[in-house]
């Protein structure tokens, strides 16, 4: 049996059930179907074999609703932004939805803009701009995918993963973009 979890609208294996049979379960009015789980079971080995599937990765994200306003985010392998973020990172991965916004500066190996980034962004690796996404700043890219109706402006320069070559201004390609979106 798989339980939803509130906080992400994701399905949860057992190990939910596992750990509220714990100690504390008991003095906090806490009920849990111990039919499921075997009263031998340790609840602690459950969680954290469900930590190391992650690989060790680290990923945070700001919901719906929520303004993160002026850090530095370090040591974050995926950032999720679903509300508002001004900030400076330096990270693997970037995801902005159709309703969260970036201000400030990022470096980033794959950034994947579905809402809007303002401010300047180095992307080492690949730049990915949805049909609802904005990007207008600085912008420095390795590769770069826009689907129909993205909008990239601002100065932009190819050449973000290998900082010894020159980089190439790509200004009227950015109009041409403009004008098919």
């Amino acid at each position: 049996m798989a339980l939803q979890s509130p906080f992400f609208n994701k399905r949860e294996p057992d190990t939910y059930a596992q750990r509220q049979t714990g100690p504390n379960a008991a003095a906090t009015g806490t009920v849990a179907s111990t039919a499921a789980t075997p009263a031998t079971a340790a609840p602690a080995p459950a969680a954290a074999s469900t930590v190391s599937t992650a690989e060790g990765e680290s990923k945070l994200t700001v919901g719906p609703n929520i303004k993160l306003k002026g850090v530095e985010i370090t040591d974050c392998d995926t950032l999720v932004v679903e509300g508002s973020v001004e900030a400076t990172m330096d990270s693997r991965v970037i995801q902005i939805s159709e309703r969260g916004s970036f201000k400030g500066s990022a470096e980033i190996d794959i950034a994947e803009i579905r809402g809007s980034f303002d401010g300047t962004l180095t992307v080492r690796q690949k730049l990915v701009i949805y049909a609802t996404g904005k990007v207008t700043g600085r912008v420095r890219y390795g590769k770069v995918v826009i689907e129909e109706g993205g909008q990239l402006s601002g100065e932009i320069e190819y050449g973000a993963s290998t900082p010894a070559a020159a980089p190439v201004r790509t200004t009227n390609t950015v109009q041409r973009v403009q004008a098919v979106g």
